[in-house]
């Protein structure tokens, strides 16, 4: 099975939070750029994708929806956020993964929870840095949680 892990879009420096920062028009772009490249790379649809509660990884998944197909199930996960712990995480997405078996699942998050989870997700790799809207794959086998890093593209432009 396939895990894409994605960092949000690049968004405005200013809001009245840090949950609260919208996309950038670059960002937009750029996130629809990438949904493009992955829609090449899915050999089916998308399962499960998770999308952090904060305003811009929900508008970098909004970017996206409308050039991927329609996701089996779509959750908003509270503990993806810039602040989520990747040991927690990557322990929550493998049990679902043993529980509901989906080919494909997409996470649009943050720094630096993205390169936290890669690396939890596959051992001994070192956190990689994620640019904004970058998306890494890993191949992961869920009867092992054997993973593999297999890629990682940027935008153009």
């Amino acid at each position: 099975m396939r895990i894409y892990i994605m960092r949000h879009g690049e968004a405005q420096t200013f809001a009245p939070t840090d949950a609260e920062r919208p996309l950038t028009g670059h960002g937009q772009q750029h996130s629809e750029q990438m949904a493009l490249q992955l829609a090449s790379q899915l050999s089916g649809g998308l399962d499960l994708v998770w999308v952090s509660p904060y305003l811009r990884a929900q508008q970098t998944w909004q970017a996206m929806a409308q050039h991927l197909p329609t996701p089996e199930k779509l959750m908003t996960v509270e503990e993806i956020t810039p602040y989520g712990g990747a040991e927690d995480v990557a322990t929550y997405l493998k049990a679902m993964i043993a529980i509901e078996r989906p080919e494909t699942v997409l996470i649009v998050s943050h720094l630096p929870l993205v390169g936290y989870l890669a690396s939890e997700l596959v051992p001994g790799l070192p956190s990689p840095m994620f640019r904004t809207s970058a998306i890494a794959a890993i191949d992961y086998q869920p009867d092992t949680e054997a993973a593999e890093f297999l890629w990682q593209a940027n935008p153009e432009g």
